[in-house]
């Protein structure tokens, strides 16, 4: 089996860490997003990947080339103009070698899943269906695209955003996965900027085709935001979230053998920390991302937070809910919360905010 994995977003949302990385490489429990999704791919039986990339594309092939933790066969479709989710695909489909009748599966490269992509694949054979789709539940729909289906799984409609409650006519929401029939690839529009969502599936329901939803109940998140990305991080520390890439793993915390923790520290949560961090005396850090060389100082607290490369944290300042850039220096008694987000290389002086945007 063969897939395209879209990797080109910008991940705006997710600034100022995306300035310098595009979202799907920023490092999830210690790999990048795209990592755990190729991992997840190979188990399945994928063997030939392509990435539909855009947003700083080199990064992708510069890692991809000198890792090891994968092993398939990779290739790169570069978008020079953006080219919508549709057009990325009809891309990236000029390296897929597989025949007109088989399945290209379809991955978008912001969400953390736990997908059973063999049960996916099999619903799509014993549909013979053009197209399947990942659904999951959600208890508020109303910030996605609702996908209602018959009791046999044929998709009905595809329903914008809910603006009333009687808009809302399904839990199901499109999961941001799909198995394609190659041939229906080859007919998107060459060279076009297309919506998969908002054209494609549309039209193929005009034309009768098979078009059928298969819900997982399974893991998934969209890593769009900080938070949702802090919270993806910490429940594949924990086992919660599923990776191949972090099996057998126990405990609160994955903690880089390079780094120095203090004893008196604490670091529970689900956390990483990163390569050749300082961790000094009584900090306490919950919940959070924390890249390399980063130095968090004495009874600091860092909860639910990022904190980026060669960043720090001064002695008794605290963080929730808040991203630090690269090379960002928050000194002593700050305090900085409710999606407070310090940019690359800001300097704050010692006691020189406190900052909440619910207060």
């Amino acid at each position: 089996m063969q897939a395209i994995l879209l990797v080109g977003g910008q991940g705006t949302r997710l600034r100022p860490l995306t300035i310098a990385t595009p979202k799907p490489m920023l490092p999830v429990a210690g790999f990048p997003c795209t990592s755990h999704q190729i991992a997840l791919a190979q188990r399945a039986g994928v063997d030939r990947i392509i990435l539909g990339t855009s947003y700083r594309a080199e990064v992708f092939e510069e890692y991809f080339n000198n890792q090891s933790e994968v092993s398939v066969d990779i290739h790169y479709a570069v978008e020079t103009e953006p080219l919508g989710t549709g057009g990325a695909i009809r891309n990236a489909a000029q390296y897929l070698t597989c025949g007109p009748d088989e399945p290209v599966l379809i991955f978008n490269g912001d969400v953390l899943t736990g997908l059973d992509i063999e049960a996916l694949v099999s619903k799509w054979r014993e549909a013979n269906a053009d197209v399947a789709l990942y659904l999951t539940r959600v208890e508020d729909p109303r910030a996605y695209g609702l996908v209602p289906t018959d009791d046999q799984g044929r998709v009905l409609a595809f329903k914008e955003k809910p603006t009333t409650p009687e808009e809302i006519v399904t839990d199901q929401i499109n999961a941001g996965c799909y198995v394609f029939k190659r041939s229906v690839i080859d007919r998107i529009p060459e060279g076009q900027v297309v919506s998969v969502e908002r054209e494609t599936f549309p039209q193929l329901l005009e034309s009768n085709a098979t078009v059928i939803g298969v819900v997982d109940e399974g893991y998934w998140l969209d890593l769009g935001t900080p938070l949702a990305f802090a919270k993806g991080s910490a429940d594949l520390v924990r086992g919660i979230a599923p990776s191949p890439l972090l099996e057998n793993r126990t405990g609160e915390a994955v903690i880089h053998e390079t780094a120095k923790v203090h004893e008196s520290a604490t670091v529970v949560g689900g956390t990483y920390v990163g390569a050749n961090v300082v961790i000094a005396e009584n900090a306490v850090v919950e919940s959070s991302v924390i890249y390399d060389g980063v130095f968090i100082a004495a009874d600091a607290r860092v909860t639910r937070s990022i904190v980026s490369s060669d960043a720090s944290v001064g002695a008794h300042s605290s963080i929730t809910d808040t991203v630090i850039a690269e090379n960002a220096s928050l000194g002593a008694h700050n305090e900085l919360n409710s999606g407070a987000r310090v940019f690359p290389g800001a300097e704050i002086p010692d006691s020189a905010v406190r900052f909440s945007s619910d207060r």
